[in-house]
């Protein structure tokens, strides 16, 4: 009962806001029962006890004794009277209790006044209770056995504190008594339990029903202003949305076209028996041509001569049967036989040959069989089909079918057949005509496809036919041709391939990329050299640092023209063509011609400009139009995506967890001979990828720009001859690089 009291004093003032007057009775109860004794008013010392009075007891007895009034009273004076002190603190307690009322009413919910409600109930029987048992003990009475047993009840009633192994060990005990009450019903229930029986539905119920649903109408919706407006303004830019009728299932295909034929259509009983067995033409007896076809053809179909001869021979044969001729006889005979059949044989082969050799005969020759001179206008187009070559812009020369058939020095010759270039590939074909008669070319084709080769033919032609006083003022003036790549790997592979096709000619190159000294550089550019490749960047700090210039730079070069672009090099490429020397050519195509026979004599510097490209982007569109004049623009294969039809490409949609685990199965899987090219975003992944692949004891190399260029080449060279077969790099390498045998190419 204590607990319970001092828990009731926390809602002191929810209590008193619900019951003012009983609270107030109560506490000028329990003060009048107070065990502290007050003595006279004035006297010193004020209380006898040095404890202070106990706190208001909440239901406590609602009776004041004749005792505690006397006791107040002595507080006020012994004048006063015992009823009007217990009066006089009901009424103090009664306004004070007033005022807590008023001020927590406004405050509380109905749930707190439920609560606190409860909670005043407990309350009061709780120091009933005590109250009593103090009187008892007081009394030294003992409580009667209605008092017992409501103490027994309320003691029951009050909450138990229960540890958590106590109440798991309840909860195992009530569990068991579940069980074992079921498995006590399913030993005294019988055995077998008849089914329930089955109501049949009542097919009035049924009809009754169906009718209820259809005269219920479904509510409508809300048709708000709001609603109303959205559907005006989807009407107004949507159109209004007309109501199709539903065709019957029987009239759905009464209109649709019926693709046959009635009996009375057929025309086959009237066909001409002329016309249904054409007779067979046999020229000379099987031995003559039709005009203007495949001789061979024809040849394989007329066997009309050879038919008769076999005929004639097996007529014979079966005549000398039947004349019993002699065994030797027959055979001196078959032998004879045999001998005109050569002899005709080889009399039919030298007509042929004669045939061939006449002016219809050239001209179901292959393009590769004939000269060069008895070459025409459908041999030209045949050559462009094979290799799917398209061409335009204005008249263009026609494509090359040998290495020996171009006009360029000898030394080009040698060098082509010192590599071993056995033939030109498309872009070669028709690249190198263009270029040798010194047009602006534009050259889309896939990467891979010998561009290197079929800007570098017609660049080192065009220096080597140049006069000697443009030579001497190499170091003064600037070389005489720029090529510019994206990457410095690739401008490297371009030098090389450059200085490999002019072995046999005086023609010095160089490359100007970023990663080598900017001052030795600027030493060999001062001693002169004709051709330069380089990245735009570093050769615009060149140009800036006065290190190089491009006063008699006619010739310049653009390869992977599109790379340069994306990667931001267009103000760089700007600047490079806008401080060359040479004059752009005009638009007229007439006063072209004669501006390039002139450069051709060395008379005048005009500009020659070449651009070499894996697909043509508007970027690159945009600086051809402002510096080239009337191209020809060469196009090989698909010229919008620039994707090459002999590789296979196989996407796996997988999750980044994934990618890792996944790449090295692939990994492993390979073949000792096969190389691997992956390629990665960022620096960074490049070399957590390379990581990745090490821990799984698998060897490879790593190329990206936070390499140095000594590092950046010797992971490259290792990679050609073959020291490690699997390669990361980024996009650096994506373009342009000639790398033999890679197998594989993923995108990771």
């Amino acid at each position: 009962p204590k607990a319970f009291a001092r828990r009731a004093r926390s809602y002191r003032g929810l209590l008193q806001a619900r019951r003012p007057q009983d609270c107030c009775s109560k506490r000028a109860a329990d003060r009048s029962t107070a065990p502290t004794t007050w003595g006279h008013e004035g006297s010193a010392a004020h209380k006898t006890s040095s404890e202070t009075p106990p706190r208001i007891k909440r239901g406590a007895t609602m009776e004041v004794d004749e005792a505690t009034i006397v006791t107040a009273s002595t507080k006020r004076g012994a004048s006063e009277d015992p009823q009007d002190a217990a009066k006089r603190l009901r009424t103090d307690d009664a306004d004070a209790m007033d005022e807590a009322a008023a001020r927590t009413r406004a405050e509380m919910t109905p749930a707190e006044r439920e609560e606190a409600e409860r909670l005043h109930r407990t309350a009061v029987r709780a120091e009933a209770l005590a109250a009593a048992q103090a009187a008892a003990k007081e009394r030294g009475v003992a409580l009667s056995a209605a008092e017992v047993a409501a103490l027994k009840k309320e003691q029951e009633a009050k909450p138990k504190f229960v540890s958590k192994k106590e109440r798991e060990r309840l909860a195992l005990e009530r569990l068991e008594a579940k069980r074992r009450e079921r498995e006590q019903k399913l030993r005294s229930g019988p055995k077998f339990s008849a089914p329930l029986p089955r109501k049949e539905p009542s097919i009035k119920k049924a009809i009754d029903d169906y009718a209820v649903l259809r005269e219920k109408k479904p509510v409508a919706k809300k048709d708000t202003d709001k609603e109303r407006e959205l559907a005006q303004i989807r009407e107004n830019y949507l159109g209004k949305k007309g109501k199709k009728k539903q065709p019957k299932p029987s009239e759905k295909f009464a209109r649709v076209f019926q693709f046959d034929w009635d009996a009375n259509d057929d025309t086959s009983q009237d066909l001409n028996p002329l016309y249904a067995r054409r007779h067979a033409i046999q020229p000379m007896l099987g031995r003559g041509y039709l005009a203007g076809l495949d001789m061979r053809e024809q040849r394989r179909a007329h066997t009309f001569s050879q038919a008769l001869n076999d005929k004639r021979a097996s007529e014979a044969r079966a005549q000398e049967e039947a004349e019993g001729l002699a065994r030797a006889e027959r055979k001196k005979r078959e032998a004879q036989r045999k001998k005109e059949r050569d002899a005709l044989t080889q009399a039919l082969a030298a007509e042929e040959k004669k045939v061939e050799a006449t002016a219809l005969g050239k001209k179901l020759l292959h393009w590769t069989e004939k000269p060069l001179q008895e070459m025409n206008a459908r041999d030209w187009r045949i050559m462009k089909e094979d290799f799917d070559i398209r061409i335009r812009g204005g008249k263009a020369p026609p494509p090359l079918r040998f290495w020996n058939e171009m006009a360029v020095p000898e030394g080009i010759h040698k060098a082509i057949q010192d590599a071993k270039y056995r033939d030109p590939s498309p872009i070669q074909r028709q690249a190198i005509p263009v270029g040798l008669e010194l047009r602006d070319l534009i050259g889309v084709a896939e990467t891979g496809s010998g561009k290197t080769a079929a800007f570098a033919v017609p660049l080192l032609a065009y220096v080597a036919q140049l006069p000697a006083q443009r030579i001497a003022s190499l170091a003064e003036d600037g070389p005489l041709a720029v090529v510019l790549a994206p990457t410095r790997e690739l401008a490297q592979q371009i030098n090389d391939e450059i200085a490999k096709l002019s072995t046999y000619l005086s023609c010095k190159t160089t490359t100007i990329v970023g990663g080598r000294s900017i001052e030795d550089q600027g030493f060999l550019l001062r001693e002169g050299v004709e051709i330069i490749v380089g990245t735009p960047g570093r050769i615009n700090d060149c140009l800036e640092s006065q290190y190089l210039v491009l006063n008699q730079a006619n010739y310049v070069v653009l390869d992977e023209a599109d790379r340069m672009i994306d990667m931001g090099f267009e103000p760089q490429v700007h600047t490079i063509l806008e401080a060359m020397g040479g004059l752009l050519m005009s638009e007229d195509e007439m006063l072209l011609e004669q501006q390039r026979a002139a450069l051709s004599r060395g008379e005048a510097c005009y500009r020659i400009t070449a651009m070499f490209s894996a697909t043509m982007p508007p970027g690159v569109e945009k600086l051809a139009k402002k510096f080239l004049r009337h191209p020809a623009i060469v196009c090989i294969g698909d010229e919008d995506s620039g994707k090459n039809k002999r590789i296979r490409q196989h996407v796996l949609f997988i999750s980044e967890q994934q990618k890792k685990q996944t790449l090295i199965d692939l990994l492993r899987r390979k073949q000792p001979s096969e190389k691997y090219l992956v390629f990665c975003n960022e620096k960074r992944g490049c070399d957590a990828l390379k990581k990745v692949v090490e821990n799984a004891q698998i060897r490879c190399g790593v190329l990206h720009g936070g390499k140095t260029q000594d590092q950046r080449e010797a992971a490259l060279e290792n990679y050609k001859r073959g020291t490690f077969r699997i390669f990361i790099a980024t996009d650096v390498a994506g373009r342009g690089l000639d790398i033999p045998d890679v197998a594989h190419v993923v995108n990771y």
